[in-house]
């Protein structure tokens, strides 16, 4: 045997690897809409990048028919690529082998390329397709599934971490995506659940599909487990790719900032987007496409919570992440799911070094006893605790409504916000002037002979005493009132200025937000 029978038997063995569970399996897949895991990895990265990392690696379990079994590759495909020119490390799992499920071998494979991605400093993406922990191997592929949690766990703020289920996400395999940064799902081939349906068959009596207990509308929809909702894989990874656009590589980093066309900042058509009635709802999407740059918002959470609307967008080529609230629904005022949402947002942001814009027209926090009792005040405590923490620089714009608690929580000036502008026709206050009114002049609208003609006056002279923007701008928290058409030559400006910005906090191992 020369060198060149054992290179053959090099290629042999790689092809081997590369068929995964064969033909017949791969076709199944295929069956069922889903690519295998080579399939997704050709599509995601750029062309002739990936490389892959220990490919040979095989089980060492004897006991319940494993001894001699072959799972080629382990069930995992893992390494490195490009996106736009950029490197990313990732993994794969491979549901033609052993159904994907994680093994004492397959999940060291996954460890090893998530150390690689942290010595170098990038991002790590996590292709999920598997049947669960492989059982055969016992407490090893319980061992395995820590090993992967606890990575996910303390490289989080350190590299982005993107998690694409593809397939069955099932048991404590659900844990590692759940502590990711972004999750996206496949409508129709991709679930998460803790316990499947037979088991909740089993132990409660309830009867439920696996996609009504964990497809990609509910965890997109009701849950807020999943970030992103796609209708197939191609849309799945293509997402992907544009999330990545967005971010920098590691958390020692600036995002990216692409260069753009010059362009006139003033925005005419503002003035009409917003109706000046401050109870008239709209859509807070239509001030983001005047003031971001041209088709670049990247909206986060979209189904869920929609009371607030987050995603990252450009200025100037510059990624800035937005916390919006949303009037058309619920006023836009806050309740347990979108201060969840929003603070979540808040954190990644302020992890990766990318700069917060906040649109603000906000009622207050939702009212009612189920928000009571569900715990809207340790919720929404997350938003002030997210806002106070972060070191990014912080922008807000008022545009129309500015009540209460809620006004504090959404990065006020004392709560650390480094520039606050309002429009001319912002109301900020203790709560909405016809409340106020209402309890402030009680007896004088109640002794009234025209008590509603009294009731409106006291209305108007409210908002005209305290309601206004001016009354914070004199107290300075406010910084300054703006014409609306400026609003992105006003914010353009002051990311400019802020862009050396340098915060520190006092020493600490970690706070504790209220979780």
């Amino acid at each position: 045997m020369d060198i060149y029978d054992k290179i053959s038997e090099l290629y042999d063995k790689r092809r081997k690897v590369q068929l995964g569970g064969g033909d017949e399996r791969i076709d199944k897949q295929h069956e069922k809409g889903k690519w295998t895991a080579r399939e997704r990895i050709d599509y995601l990265v750029d062309e002739n990048t990936f490389m892959e990392i220990n490919p040979f690696i095989e089980h060492r379990h004897d006991d319940f028919g494993m001894n001699g079994k072959d799972a080629p590759g382990e069930g995992v495909v893992t390494g490195f690529g490009k996106i736009e020119g950029r490197p990313i490390y990732l993994f794969a799992q491979d549901f033609t082998v052993f159904g994907g499920a994680l093994g004492e071998m397959h999940a060291k494979k996954i460890a090893a390329v998530m150390d690689l991605a942290v010595k170098n400093g990038t991002p790590f993406i996590g292709l999920n397709d598997s049947g669960g922990a492989r059982i055969q191997e016992g407490v090893s592929s319980l061992d395995g599934y820590g090993q992967v949690f606890y990575r996910n766990s303390i490289y989080s703020g350190v590299i982005p971490q993107i998690s694409v289920i593809m397939g069955p996400c099932a048991g404590g395999a659900v844990y590692s995506p759940a502590i990711t940064d972004f999750v996206i799902m496949v409508e129709k081939t991709s679930q998460m659940f803790i316990t499947g349906p037979k088991v909740i068959e089993t132990v409660t009596g309830e009867k439920i599909s696996s996609e009504d207990l964990g497809g990609a509308h509910v965890h997109n929809t009701l849950s807020g487990n999943a970030h992103i909702k796609t209708e197939d894989e191609a849309t799945a990874l293509d997402a992907v790719r544009d999330l990545v656009t967005y971010l920098p590589a590691n958390s020692k980093e600036k995002p990216p900032r692409l260069e753009v066309a010059e362009e006139d900042d003033y925005r005419p058509d503002l003035t009409d987007k917003i109706p000046f009635d401050p109870i008239r709802p709209y859509d807070v999407r239509a001030i983001i496409d005047e003031v971001a740059d041209a088709d670049s918002f990247f909206e986060i959470h979209k189904d869920f919570a929609k009371n607030i609307v987050v995603g990252f967008a450009r200025l100037k080529g510059r990624t800035v992440g937005l916390i919006c609230n949303q009037p058309k629904y619920m006023a836009g005022g806050l309740d347990i799911d979108s201060s969840d949402k929003a603070a979540r947002f808040i954190r990644f942001c302020d992890s990766f070094n990318i700069p917060l814009i906040t649109f603000e027209d906000v009622t207050g926090f939702f009212p009612g006893i189920k928000q009571e009792h569900g715990g809207i005040i340790r919720h929404g405590a997350k938003i002030l605790y997210a806002y106070s923490e972060a070191t990014v620089p912080k922008l807000t714009v008022i545009t129309r409504k500015a009540y209460g608690g809620a006004y504090v929580a959404l990065n006020s000036k004392s709560i650390g916000a480094d520039l606050v502008y309002a429009w001319p026709n912002a109301e900020i206050a203790v709560m909405g002037p016809e409340g106020a009114a209402n309890i402030i002049f009680a007896k004088e609208i109640k002794e009234s002979s025209t008590p509603e003609e009294t009731r409106q006056s006291k209305i108007n002279e409210y908002r005209e005493k305290f309601a206004n923007p001016y009354v914070a701008a004199g107290l300075g928290m406010v910084d300054d009132v703006i014409d609306p058409r400026e609003t992105r030559s006003t914010l353009i400006k002051a990311l400019d200025m802020l862009e050396n910005k340098y915060e520190d906090r006092p020493y600490k191992k970690h706070g504790n937000i209220p979780l």
